[in-house]
């Protein structure tokens, strides 16, 4: 006994004496892009003499993740660039290992992506969201055997990628859907080392029984062998959360080859992972081969969910509302290339927002997405990128099922993932001659028992296309109460119809669009021609802005008043529908996307509830009224300077708080306390009706919640004056700090009346030194943007020097002003 215990000991030194992680650069600097074509990769490298014809095309230096459309895909006056575009770096390969591999890992590029080194194609990759590893081992070796390797290169290794998102109807996503099909490296892209043997997967099951007494962790690990050694010895264990081993083993391997089952665990009693409480364990595997050793770690979570028949969603036995959101991988001035502060810094928000489940919309997202998943304890929807268009050929589908394949192979060690998304909105055609819907859900099938092949422990799920609602495990249906159909009022009873009709529901899609800042008195005007009872579904079409039946997407004011109206009316409903699983509003930011151009902002899905440069609007703390347990007490109309009505009219004050009671404060008198009560409408009955006076009116409210009081106030001026129609601009610098200056446009009527309620096209223009801050799809970032309350902004870089600006709206006198 002692024998053996001794040897294991020994055992376990040698892996800690030789013992260190696959080393792992990330190559963000030191990069040329051209946003075009070349004849070949030649033209890459060949030899560049200065005013020779070889020195053009002129390439740019850019670093990484970069996107081909990080300005073009909200240009107000083209479609977004879609074709090819090329990359090239120079990198210094030095392996520490013997006998070695060289990797390029990919986080992610889009769409359709070749690696050379040098000359020599060493790579290729079909789809924009998964990632992928390409070995230049063998290619780097070649060249190093020929001259121009010291000659020209100095030492180091020529690389070049083309990546391009040209149309193709046959790949996924369709150039219908709803969102830019970007181009580029927009995600990060890493230089690996790895030994001889290493570990390519690992695949570690988590799970618990409902009561969380007993837990189990099953581990199989996939090996990159291309010199196909038959044995390894291998050490796997399991940290808990507080950094403490609470098992390990230590075996020998005699296959490397398939999936190869590593280890298995039990666990009493485990942490247990839930939003509120993320606990994460870390599986550490190290194998080692001849005397090199790769060591891979991953983080799990001990869980348990379940879809009530009929019912209600179980964590860890106890119900929880999952209260969600979506997401689009856009950034404002980068598009697609977010960094991982970027991602950070959005997903921070999403959780003091108090969401606890996101819906990926509608392709594999960042591994730094669902790290910030499971570390914030957000569950997810992840979904593969098969949206609208109707069903390709054969390449088509062998592209779906191998994204469907990577992107749970990829992601199954995430705790935070409890739904693999098999497709969205299939039931749209529009791509093909002929649509199918007996094809579609032939398969439809064959995704979803692949999905569950793959990962038996999740669920499956689509939304919107009825005629395939009964192959997943979860069905979510289209229901847009109160802006492309119906009125929001009907938000419970439609769901409550749709609830019925499948085993176990999920509303996915629901809210509207507004455009930030913009702000009214009677949001709900339009409403009064909007039909009820003829449903609440989205149909071809009701996104249009011309046409059709009365609804609020075509015929509502797009302010920000009436979506919180909207949001209010569906949270406090939902809390009273004890059968609901759950629901995700669209979406959490606004998202560029190619088919809106005729939005208030150009080419922007206006449906979030920050702008796309994660500006918050007012619906953020509508949510956060109703999901959070901090105290927090906002008064609507931080971004509504003025409003306006008659000399005495009482105007409503809202208030959105999780506090129990709050007092409101108009010009320091007290128009007393209320108490909030979620189903009194609209603000959960922290709403006062105030007479405001003519000019400044400075609003504070003091709310309490049990010992804890927060505050909030601002100042707003009334307008008691009332205006014709808009005669004419008038423009003013409102700042001028660290070489930005911020102008704002007025539209007056002919007695220079401000016209609040004007909606006219504002176009932005500069001549000078100077530098517009456009092309980033916000309301203050927009050379072409409709007007909010009469007003519009724009920054400009001053570049120290001299500009004039000019304003212009169709139908009025152009306005500039020198800066």
């Amino acid at each position: 006994m002692k024998k053996t215990v001794l040897s294991l000991l020994t055992f376990i030194s040698v892996f800690v004496q030789l013992s260190y992680a696959q080393q792992k650069t990330r190559l963000t600097g030191n990069w040329e892009f051209l946003k075009q074509d070349i004849g070949s990769v030649w033209e890459a490298v060949r030899p560049v003499t200065p005013g020779n014809p070889e020195s053009v095309p002129v390439w740019q230096k850019v670093s990484l993740p970069h996107c081909f459309n990080a300005r073009d895909a909200v240009d107000p006056d083209i479609n977004y660039y879609q074709g090819p575009g090329w990359y090239r770096t120079q990198l210094d390969i030095k392996n520490p290992y013997a006998n070695g591999h060289a990797l390029l890992h990919f986080e992610g590029a889009g769409q359709k992506t070749e690696v050379y080194v040098y000359t020599t194609k060493v790579g290729a990759h079909l789809g924009g969201y998964d990632e992928w590893t390409v070995d230049i081992t063998q290619a780097v070796e070649d060249f190093k055997k020929t001259d121009v390797y010291q000659k020209r290169f100095k030492g180091r290794i020529p690389v070049e990628i083309r990546c391009a998102n040209s149309r193709d109807l046959e790949t996924i996503p369709s150039q219908l859907s709803d969102f830019n099909v970007y181009g580029g490296l927009y995600r990060y892209l890493n230089l690996v080392y790895v030994p001889a043997v290493s570990l390519d997967k690992i695949f570690a099951s988590a799970q618990t029984d409902k009561e969380g007494k007993q837990g189990e962790l099953q581990v199989k690990a996939r090996f990159y062998n291309p010199a196909n050694s038959s044995a390894a010895d291998c050490l796997i264990k399991l940290i808990d959360p507080q950094g403490k081993v609470v098992a390990d083993k230590t075996f020998q391997l005699n296959s490397l080859t398939g999936d190869v089952s590593i280890g298995s665990f039990q666990l009493k009693r485990p942490k247990l992972w839930s939003p509120a409480d993320p606990a994460l364990y870390t599986v550490e595997v190290s194998v080692k081969s001849g005397d090199q050793v790769d060591v891979q770690t991953e983080k799990v979570g001990f869980r348990n969910f379940e879809l009530a028949d009929n019912g209600p969603f179980y964590l860890n036995g106890k119900r929880l509302l999952l209260r969600g959101t979506h997401r689009h991988e856009d950034q404002a001035g980068v598009a697609e290339a977010m960094t991982d502060d970027m991602m950070r810094q959005e997903m921070q928000m999403m959780k003091d927002m108090g969401v606890n489940f996101i819906r990926l919309g509608h392709y594999q997202q960042s591994r730094t997405i669902l790290n910030l998943c499971d570390s914030l304890g957000i569950l997810v929807w992840e979904e593969e990128p098969w949206c609208r268009g109707g069903l390709g050929g054969e390449g088509y589908q062998n592209q779906a099922k191998q994204m469907m394949t990577n992107m749970i192979e990829q992601h199954f060690n995430h705790p935070a993932i409890i739904l693999w998304g098999l497709g969205n909105e299939n039931d749209w055609e529009g791509d093909f001659p002929v649509f199918d819907k007996e094809k579609i859900r032939e398969f439809m099938k064959a995704q979803n028992d692949l999905a569950h092949r793959l990962d038996p422990s999740r669920k499956t799920t689509i939304r919107r296309c009825d005629f395939c609602k009964d192959i997943p495990d979860v069905y979510s249906p289209s229901i847009w109460a109160g802006w492309y159909r119906g009125l929001f009022t009907e938000y419970k009873a439609t769901s409550e119809e749709e609830f019925k009709k499948v085993k176990h529901f999920f509303h996915a899609e629901w809210g509207g669009d507004s455009h930030a800042l913009r702000h009214s008195e009677n949001p709900d005007k339009a409403l009064s021609n909007i039909k009820a009872g003829t449903g609440t579904d989205e149909r071809l079409g009701d996104a249009s802005l011309y046409g059709g039946a009365a609804r609020a997407s075509k015929d509502g004011d797009w302010s920000e008043s009436y979506i919180c109206n909207l949001f209010d009316w569906h949270l406090k409903e939902q809390e009273t529908m004890t059968w609901l699983t759950g629901s995700a509003f669209w979406i959490f930011k606004d998202f560029s996307t190619p088919i809106r151009p005729d939005n208030p902002i150009p080419y922007m899905n206006q449906k979030g509830v920050v702008e796309r440069d994660l500006t918050p609007k007012e619906s953020y703390y509508v949510f956060q009224s109703y999901w959070t347990d901090k105290p927090m007490a906002h008064i609507y109309g931080h971004s509504w300077p003025v409003r306006w009505g008659d000399a005495g009219e009482e105007k409503m004050v809202k208030v959105y708080s999780n506090c129990d009671n709050a007092e409101l404060f108009v010009n320091g008198k007290s128009y007393g306390i209320k108490k909030r009560n979620s189903q009194d409408f609209p603000a959960a009955g922290l709403r006062w009706m105030v007479p405001l006076q003519a000019g400044n009116n400075d609003i504070k409210v003091i709310a309490h919640k049990g010992k804890q009081t927060v505050t909030d106030q601002i100042s707003q001026q009334y307008q008691t004056e009332k205006w014709g129609k808009p005669a004419k601009i008038v423009i003013e610098k409102v700042k001028d700090e660290n070489g930005e200056a911020t102008i704002q446009v007025k539209l007056q009527d002919s007695k220079g009346v401000p016209c609040l309620d004007a909606v006219n096209w504002i176009v932005f223009s500069l001549t000078g030194d100077g530098t517009l801050i456009d092309d980033l799809g916000t309301s203050r970032g927009s050379r072409k943007v409709q007007a909010y309350n009469g007003r519009a902004l724009i920054s400009i870089k001053t570049n120290n020097g001299k500009s004039v600006v000019g304003v212009q709206s169709p139908g009025l006198p152009t306005a500039f002003i020198n800066l």
